[in-house]
């Protein structure tokens, strides 16, 4: 682990999980925790449980049996409502298909995730620029998706992501729908979030993303922890 903090707090915490979709057993008693700072890639081949894993801190499923803490909130205590709540303000999701509005420009699709926890339109779109002109494309504010490249597309949906200062920031196959350039471009971003000390949890198949962006490579296989190891970083 690469956070400097000597009494880091755990911010996700998983103790035996398990899942299971009928006969098909996806994640089969996985224990595993991220401390704060760190950033952590889940690898494994497609099918061995990645996705039910970001869903399950997600909140977005339930599992079968164990428990899931992140940030202090065991998921199994909230109900759907609740679940929503967390989602809201204590993580951040980035998606392989950036998961825009089609109809809102960038700069409302950044302030939206800050209008849904009450935020005023005002101040929510003054930190969407904030965050917009951060990543580099306030230029590109009043531009509806469908005319902004993919790259572009991706850095409004890290904003959107950012927008309520998550605990913990999910990432599923961030650069998969991307080209190499603006993969790249996405790898720098997410470099840079965690040496200023965001929180990450990255599910890839990507081995360059993970050794790139990770401070720690978690291996799946079969819906177990298959190993890990740490990834040196220079300060």
């Amino acid at each position: 682990m690469t956070s400097e903090d000597s009494t880091s707090e755990v911010v996700v915490r998983l103790d035996g999980v398990r899942k299971e979709y009928g006969d098909t057993v996806a994640l089969d008693g996985v224990t595993l925790e991220i401390t704060a700072g760190e950033a952590v890639a889940v690898m494994g081949p497609s099918g061995c449980g990645k996705s039910t894993l970001l869903n399950m801190v997600a909140g977005l499923d339930r599992p079968t049996a164990g428990s899931i803490t992140v940030n202090g909130e065991n998921l199994g205590e909230l109900n759907e409502t609740g679940l929503a709540l967390f989602r809201r303000h204590r993580i951040g999701m980035i998606f392989q298909f950036f998961n825009l509005l089609d109809d809102l420009p960038a700069l409302d699709n950044v302030a939206l995730a800050a209008q849904l926890t009450g935020v005023r339109a005002g101040q929510a779109r003054r930190r969407a620029l904030e965050l917009l002109e951060e990543l580099g494309i306030a230029d590109r504010r009043n531009v509806y998706p469908a005319a902004l490249s993919g790259g572009e597309r991706q850095r409004v949906a890290v904003a959107r992501a950012l927008m309520n200062r998550p605990a913990l920031l999910l990432a599923d196959e961030p650069t998969g729908a991307l080209d190499s350039a603006s993969g790249e471009q996405v790898m720098d971003l997410l470099l840079d979030l965690h040496q200023i000390g965001q929180t990450l949890l990255i599910v890839t198949h990507d081995p360059h993303l993970a050794t790139r962006c990770a401070s720690r490579v978690v291996e799946f296989a079969d819906g177990r922890v298959a190993g890990e190891r740490s990834l040196e970083r220079s300060a």
